[in-house]
């Protein structure tokens, strides 16, 4: 079973890589951070803002840094 920041850090690749599409990398990100700072309690954006990059899909890691 995950835990909840392995949770938390799949669901956010899932959002950037079904929001990977747009014509530029920009609007990307801002959908990516639209969606997260819509959806997600505050407590999940900083438990996830805590994990390493790497972990990170890079259009969620820039969206993150918008936040």
């Amino acid at each position: 079973m995950k835990t909840q920041v392995e949770n938390l850090i799949h669901m956010a690749n899932q959002i950037a890589h079904n929001n990977g599409h747009w014509p530029t990398e920009t609007e990307c990100v801002d959908r990516v951070a639209q969606h997260i700072k819509r959806f997600w309690a505050p407590a999940m954006i900083e438990k996830l803002k805590a994990q390493p990059a790497e972990q990170i899909a890079p259009l969620a890691q820039k969206a993150l840094e918008q936040l």
